[in-house]
């Protein structure tokens, strides 16, 4: 089997790279081990498929991609937010923006975004079931790839679009980490980013399945002076394990060096109110329950679930009548809750997490074409390239604009 550029993977880079170079009129092949491409994809964004995020600068981009962002920038300068917008509005799929620049689709179904890539690069690819297993390297220039069946497809140009290993259900397991090192290339030990994370506090076992709405959370470094690293405002999710949901998934991209113990996340239960107009509303709810025991006189105050929690912690008698708590102890209280804190002992496994940060080393790939420095026709697009940035689009963004880039970089080498 013969093509001039064969693209391994079809998840958002891969499909974007086969369309983009065979509409240029490249003979293209595009290689998926799954049945349908893009399922990956399908998962995203709770289903919706966040596509981008709604940045006018390549430096806003930039400073969202906390793994080796800087290079990112000639990919991000040719294929921007308004150009995926674009790309996908004039093949019917209608976008919009929601909180923080998010774009989606305007349908909320990822299968939209999915269905008008697969169209595109069925329509200028020719797309095959496999999954590479060799490259053909000579004389330091790609030549193909042999599958897992022992297929050959020669091929002049190669682009590596594969994934990390998040979600392995999806296909992705590392085989583009695997075809990197045959060529030569450092891959930087894959590590979890946006992933849930284990709490050692024991509390969060009993309050599984709470999610908490308009919070706002804080990560503290404690080995450096207890530095805030992070903060961010919005949702959280309790679990058997210890915490999950939106603001937890950044703040996980923010932990860069986990150490057993070291990070805290503090709590902010309400954040719309200073500590004195907290004190104020609980003198008024103490007030309309001046007979009720203490555990009892929460219920307007916080979730059902968490007032045993809060009870135990705050070491107020839960039977004490809400008229004989002192004032010491009601300050007490406020500064809980405005900072319930818990102990981060590690990220969730690899295969929980959204992205994977690590991968084919940077150092060894040209950001002006996304060609490898090592072997000549062998590109990288996506996450199998070791950059990884915040939720909110970005890591799609970064798919689009490599997985354009490769193939824009192989037509213009035609």
């Amino acid at each position: 089997m013969n093509t001039s550029l064969l693209v391994i993977g079809a998840g958002a880079a891969g499909m974007m790279a086969a369309g983009t170079a065979g509409e240029a009129g490249i003979d293209t092949i595009l290689l998926e081990r799954n049945e349908k491409p893009g399922r990956k994809l399908m998962i995203t964004g709770k289903g919706r498929c966040n596509v981008s995020n709604n940045c006018n600068s390549v430096q806003q981009l930039v400073s969202n991609v906390p793994g080796n962002g800087r290079f990112l920038f000639s990919a991000f300068s040719k294929f921007m937010p308004s150009d995926i917008v674009e790309f996908f509005e004039i093949r019917g799929v209608t976008l919009k923006v929601e909180r923080g620049n998010r774009i989606f689709p305007c349908s909320d179904k990822a299968a939209d975004i999915v269905d008008c890539l697969r169209a595109y690069a069925e329509n200028n690819s020719t797309i095959i079931h496999g999954r590479a297993k060799e490259l053909i390297i000579k004389n330091g220039e790609i030549r193909g790839i042999i599958t897992h069946d022992g297929v050959v497809i020669n091929a002049s140009k190669v682009i590596v679009a594969t994934g990390g290993v998040s979600y392995p259900q999806t296909g992705s397991t590392g085989d583009g980490y695997i075809l990197a090192k045959q060529a030569g290339h450092t891959v930087i030990e894959p590590v979890p980013s946006l992933v849930p994370l284990e709490i050692h506090e024991g509390f969060c076992s009993e309050l599984m399945g709470l999610s908490l709405r308009n919070i706002s959370v804080k990560v503290i470094d404690t080995k450096k002076d207890n530095k805030e690293i992070y903060s961010d405002f919005g949702e959280m999710l309790f679990t058997h394990f210890g915490v999950s949901g939106p603001v937890i998934l950044s703040a996980s991209a923010h932990i860069r060096d986990m150490e057993r113990n070291r990070y805290k996340i503090s709590v902010d239960l309400k954040p719309a109110l200073s500590e004195e107009q907290l004190d104020a509303r609980i003198l008024r709810d103490f007030s309309e329950n001046t007979n009720k025991n203490f555990i009892n006189a929460l219920d307007a105050l916080l979730p059902k679930k968490l007032v045993p929690v809060v009870v135990k912690l705050s070491n107020i008698p839960m039977s004490l009548k809400v008229n004989q708590i002192t004032r010491e102890q009601r300050a007490r209280l406020v500064y809980l809750l405005k900072n319930f804190t818990v102990t981060v002992t590690g990220f969730r496994p690899i295969e929980e997490a959204i992205i994977t940060s690590g991968g084919v080393s940077i150092k060894e790939i040209n950001p002006s074409t996304m060609e490898s420095k090592l072997v000549k026709g062998l590109y990288f697009a996506g996450e199998v390239i070791d950059v990884d940035a915040y939720t909110g689009g970005f890591n799609l963004q970064i798919a689009f604009s490599t997985g354009h880039l490769a193939a824009q970089s192989v037509i213009e080498g035609e």
